[in-house]
């Protein structure tokens, strides 16, 4: 019987953190620089190996078949996520390792067998982030359509894979997008009643579907004190199923000795040397179908598009940085996903220099 680690997403740390979106190329950022991320396999694996021995908890990838345009076509060049985990579990030890799977691409019966083998290869590590889709022109590469109901489906596919896994028997299941005969998946994972999983949803049905489903909601914000009404709402809607879910957030990162070092690389990167075709696609995309960020964002906030796809800016020194963390913790955070120009570079500097603070303020007790 394989030797089960607590999946760190469950452990003690008050406030979580882990690396996001290092699969893709040019990870969260629309940037022309000669150092954005290329996300070459050897350089993913370092950066997990860093990440790994520097303590943070979780490595969250994200699911992407088509590239955005202009010069740099950003995240065409991506790794799928299930052989991704499987391949970071061989050579990790502690963090745990999430996978992102698109609900209408993935027969929840294949996601399941996978899903259950990196929980094995890992020894509990393995984490599924559970998404729907936004962009009509990635699933037209499929032959498919964005669905009208898209969280009623994740509902069945989730429960069938929860089900996979628990029930004694062989799974019939007769469903509006699902219909089961004698389904079995075996081995079961080794975290019960299934891994963690996560949902990043910013509008109702998303969040409802979260609060029934998912043990960790991701969601953007233009400000903490924003924040914290997101965290209301999302707390809300789960006690009224009964249930406890923790609710994080993304955040782009330049940390530097300096303030001024770190701001003048900030908008070096993603003012100076944006995308700007890149960008524009995306943010159109986004803003007509995906419903993930505040409506003035995309108005307000051009910069933090081009810097982190719209996520929230750490920039500063490490003590700026573990300040503003403290302020998302306070807010009721319990962790955040991030991201930064070149993961291998930069990498080291936050683990050595930043996680030590995160102890001394208390939001970190291994």
């Amino acid at each position: 019987m394989s030797e089960v680690v607590q999946n760190p997403m469950r452990g003690p740390n008050p406030f979580k953190v882990g690396v996001f979106s290092a699969n893709a190329d040019g990870g969260l950022s629309f940037t022309t620089v000669p150092e954005r991320w290329t996300a070459q396999w050897d350089d993913v694996q370092r950066a997990a190996v860093i990440a790994d021995q520097g303590g943070l908890d979780f490595f969250l990838p994200i699911a992407r078949w088509k590239g955005f345009g202009g010069a740099t076509n950003a995240r065409e060049w991506s790794f799928e996520t299930f052989t991704f985990a499987a391949a970071l579990a061989a050579v990790t030890r502690r963090i745990a390792l999430f996978m992102t799977v698109h609900v209408p691409l993935v027969h929840p019966i294949y996601a399941a067998k996978a899903l259950a083998t990196v929980d094995h290869v890992s020894h509990g590590r393995a984490g599924l982030n559970i998404v729907c889709g936004w962009n009509p022109d990635e699933f037209a590469m499929f032959g498919t359509k964005l669905s009208e109901t898209p969280y009623v489906q994740a509902a069945e596919w989730t429960e069938i894979l929860t089900r996979l896994y628990n029930d004694p028997a062989p799974l019939d299941f007769a469903g509006q997008f699902y219909q089961l005969k004698q389904a079995v998946s075996k081995p079961a994972a080794l975290q019960s009643p299934r891994p963690v999983t996560m949902n990043a949803a910013f509008g109702p049905p998303g969040r409802d579907f979260a609060a029934q489903y998912c043990d960790y909601l991701f969601t953007t914000f233009t400000d903490i004190d924003t924040g914290r009404q997101h965290i209301d709402d999302v707390r809300t809607r789960a006690a009224k199923v009964g249930r406890d879910v923790g609710v994080y957030t993304v955040a782009h990162v330049v940390c530097r000795e300096t303030e001024r070092e770190a701001r003048d690389y900030y908008d070096y990167y993603s003012r100076d040397h944006a995308d700007e075709a890149a960008l524009d696609y995306h943010m159109k995309q986004k803003q007509g179908f995906s419903k993930s960020h505040e409506d003035d964002a995309y108005r307000l906030y051009r910069q933090r598009f081009a810097a982190g796809t719209g996520s929230y800016p750490l920039v500063g020194t490490p003590e700026q940085i573990v300040e503003q963390m403290v302020r998302m913790h306070e807010a009721g955070f319990g962790g955040a996903a991030l991201t930064f120009v070149n993961y291998v570079e930069e990498l080291p500097f936050f683990c050595e220099r930043v996680v030590p603070l995160m102890r001394e303020r208390g939001l970190r007790v291994e």
